[in-house]
């Protein structure tokens, strides 16, 4: 039996070799995670950051975001491994929009190292991916943040409880709306699933954190079900320089050129 499983890994391993989740190419048996070329791309975001949703910050004496610093949270605090820019940006949304699964690894190990240094102020009881809607899921196959969330409990001994949270209704694009529009899309789409243990400090997992619209929903929802405490962690976060960029041009929002650096072999 044992030699029978060997084997099948080992046809695995020829058939579907591991990939660098941010190159594609091939990853060798001393590479763990990414490839040695790719390796100084993988910087976690360090301070100085927003001191309640964890954006990266370009001057160091400010404590919060233009967003967090003017608008109200029901979430508590938040961190996120990577900003989203580069190559981690198109390796998050090849995971999302591309069925790229394994990219999942990467990610949710990097978030692993990255609640390990708030675990002990934060005192996490439960962990809840933000929901899809049934009908995405069904279309999609499944929920990113639920990949992102179930190694993560596992690595930190957290139970994961992926339907926690259930959307409820189908919203639109987030990314198309404004800050006001996002908050009316999102105001009733979340409820309570069906859950046996005390709801007492939640953590949030997403993939990525742009204004901050969704996890706040979540947040208020869960506070409304008589949670102490909702903290979130996501895989990327959007930076202040490239949300006013959207903001100004709709630049992310017009139609997707051609990207010369997509390699349709490895779907990076």
């Amino acid at each position: 039996m044992k030699k029978r499983k060997r084997i099948l890994r080992g046809l695995t391993g020829v058939l579907y070799p591991r990939r660098c989740p941010l190159c594609g190419e091939i990853l060798s048996r001393k590479e763990k995670l990414v490839c040695e070329p790719c390796a100084p791309l993988v910087r976690l975001i360090d301070e100085p950051f927003c001191m309640k949703c964890g954006k990266p910050l370009a001057n160091p004496r400010q404590e919060y975001c233009r967003d967090c610093g003017k608008n109200g949270r029901y979430f508590d605090r938040g961190r996120a491994a990577f900003p989203y820019t580069g190559k981690i940006k198109k390796s998050i949304l090849n995971m999302k929009l591309r069925n790229k699964r394994r990219n999942a690894d990467f990610f949710s190990a990097a978030m692993t190292a990255v609640l390990k240094e708030e675990l002990e102020h934060w005192e996490i009881d439960v962990i809840a991916p933000i929901p899809l809607h049934p009908k995405k899921r069904r279309c999609r196959g499944f929920n990113q943040a639920e990949l992102l969330a179930v190694p993560l409990g596992e690595a930190l001994k957290i139970p994961v409880i992926p339907d926690l949270l259930k959307k409820k209704e189908e919203t639109s694009e987030q990314k198309e709306l404004d800050r006001k529009s996002r908050q009316k899309n999102l105001k009733k789409a979340f409820k309570i699933g069906p859950y046996d243990v005390k709801l007492s400090r939640v953590l949030l997992v997403d993939d990525i954190f742009t204004t901050g619209s969704t996890v706040d929903a979540a947040a208020a929802v869960l506070k409304e079900a008589g949670a102490e405490a909702v903290f979130f962690l996501t895989a990327c976060i959007g930076t202040e320089r490239e949300d006013r960029t959207e903001l100004v041009t709709g630049e992310r929002h017009g139609k997707r050129k051609p990207d010369p650096d997509y390699d349709r072999h490895s779907g990076i």
